[in-house]
């Protein structure tokens, strides 16, 4: 039986009190919060989550050309540590066991230097975090992103060898479906690579709308999930076809990332489990 939580990220400028009783309504085992805690604290969330009994699951970072571990200013990648080290803090102050990480900025689709020396400065504020995030008694969640979002990690292998490189229990690597339906060749077969490095996932349809709107068959995905044995919780990023996404998103202009996607999501999934002979 998997759990479930929802990125409110996609639910805009709404309050969280909002967001949080529509996940405890449908039923969500945790909620995924973004990590921005100068804006939200954690005591605001806590009071909230305690009203309706919710867990956090994990933490969403969010990469900014000021949150860039492999930028060529070394004041911007120190920053980058900073804040990853920030969301760790916040991570344990409102109960989290996943932080995200991804080594560039967003949008970002081409190495500033040559990539090899990118690579190792990735590599190195993996490591630093990672540490952090262990001593801590929380987990970096590496995720690769699709080539249109990034261009050092963009497959579940690639997020493998860095972690591997990295030698630490406190990252893991995170599957994405939805960047795993642009750039992953068959995303069972690299989730069962994986294995027991898989720390986070993230749903969505090969649109990153709800699974069941696109062309993905989750059927043997879940499978490939229950195979390694994966402890984690699976959380739903769902997010608009857009180029301007965080405007789309601004005062539920995509209602249908709110109550229907987010009813639609877990009961789809839990159906498929129910297929599955996971759960009666």
């Amino acid at each position: 039986m998997l759990k479930y939580a929802y990125n409110m990220l996609v639910y805009g400028t709404e309050s969280i009190e909002v967001g949080i009783a529509r996940l405890a309504k449908f039923g969500y085992d945790y909620a995924e919060i973004v990590g921005e805690p100068e804006q939200i604290t954690a005591a605001q969330y806590k009071e909230v989550l305690s009203k309706y009994n919710l867990p956090v699951s994990s933490i969403v970072s969010i990469y900014t050309p000021e949150r860039d571990l492999v930028s060529s200013n070394p004041a911007i990648r120190a920053n980058t540590v900073k804040y990853i080290k920030g969301n760790i803090d916040f991570a344990v102050a409102v109960g989290a066991k996943i932080v995200t990480l991804t080594p560039t900025a967003c949008m970002k689709i081409k190495a500033e230097v040559n990539i090899d020396q990118e690579w190792e400065w990735a590599v190195e504020g993996a490591r630093e975090t990672a540490q952090y995030a262990h001593d801590h008694g929380v987990r970096l969640a590496l995720e690769p992103w699709n080539r249109y979002e990034t261009y050092l990690v963009n497959r579940l292998d690639q997020s493998i060898q860095m972690v591997d490189e990295v030698d630490n229990p406190g990252i893991g690597v995170m599957a994405d479906t939805f960047h795993m339906s642009i750039e992953d060749k068959n995303i069972p077969a690299a989730i069962r690579k994986a294995g027991q490095r898989l720390a986070h996932v993230h749903l969505a349809d090969s649109n990153r709308a709800a699974p069941g709107e696109g062309f993905l068959d989750f059927t043997p995905i879940v499978q490939a999930i229950v195979d390694v044995n994966y402890q984690g919780v699976c959380s739903f990023e769902l997010l608009p076809a857009a180029g301007d996404i965080w405007g789309v998103l601004v005062d539920g202009k995509a209602p249908e990332f709110l109550d229907p996607y987010t009813q639609s999501s877990i009961q789809y999934m839990k159906n498929i489990e129910k297929g599955l002979g996971l759960i009666e």
